[in-house]
């Protein structure tokens, strides 16, 4: 699918669409030059989503940027039906390879998609979403919120959304090029920095069960892992 304009720009409009296609094209040649970047075992989120989505008796997960896939394929591997999506097909195309080497093509499905639109599914047909570092890309304010309000559209009642999000607690808050609403390019990545408040404010009207914080990587990066669920 193609990425619709936003009805409520940030605003600084003409500059967020430049660098929304430039996040794109730069994160398909990372894919292409570095094929399964990010290795094959799933990340911690993952481990702890497909704990929790067991645990609420979820069926079917929707992942939001899936990349090459190494958890998506971890929650096929747990038994769930997957259903990966991401704006770059290169990256979607490793995950299919490495979903039909493993067995699992029964189980995972692709879709190229940009969450920036609204999600290629219809209401309450899904039980469980997953978004590692997805929420943190180059997003404005406006696009997060459009895109939960999507999740929860799309999640059954007592559904279970589990997402990862870099923190304006992390080393690199501040550093490299500015984009305004909390939004640093360093490296070639930008990165929406979160301050505690957007969690809160994304969380409201659902369950926010819990918000841990974390490290990952070497430098490290810190974020935060939101588990929140749709009261029953």
């Amino acid at each position: 699918m193609t990425s619709t304009p936003d009805p409520t720009p940030a605003p600084a409009p003409r500059r967020e669409p430049a660098l929304a296609e430039a996040q794109r094209a730069h994160w398909q040649q990372t894919y292409r030059s570095h094929p399964g970047m990010y290795g094959e075992q799933p990340s911690a989120p993952a481990r702890h989503a497909a704990r929790a989505f067991a645990a609420a008796g979820a069926r079917e997960v929707l992942e939001l940027g899936a990349g090459h896939g190494r958890d998506a394929l971890h929650f096929a591997r747990t038994g769930f039906s997957v259903l990966a999506t991401d704006f770059s097909p290169t990256g979607l195309g490793q995950l299919r390879t490495t979903a039909a080497a493993q067995g699992l093509a029964e189980r995972v499905r692709t879709t190229v998609h940009d969450v920036r639109a609204p999600l290629p599914l219809p209401d309450a047909s899904v039980d469980a979403v997953f978004a590692h570092m997805l929420l943190c890309m180059a997003l404005s304010t406006p696009e997060v919120e459009a895109l939960v309000t999507e999740v929860r559209r799309v999640l059954r009642p007592g559904g279970t959304f589990v997402y990862t999000v870099r923190h304006t607690g992390d080393a690199h808050y501040g550093a490299g090029t500015g984009h305004g609403d909390d939004i640093w390019e360093h490296g070639g990545f930008a990165v929406h920095f979160f301050p505690r408040e957007l969690v809160d404010r994304l969380a409201e009207g659902w369950h926010l069960a819990e918000v841990h914080a974390f490290e990952e990587g070497d430098l490290p990066r810190r974020l935060w892992r939101i588990t929140q669920e749709i009261p029953r």
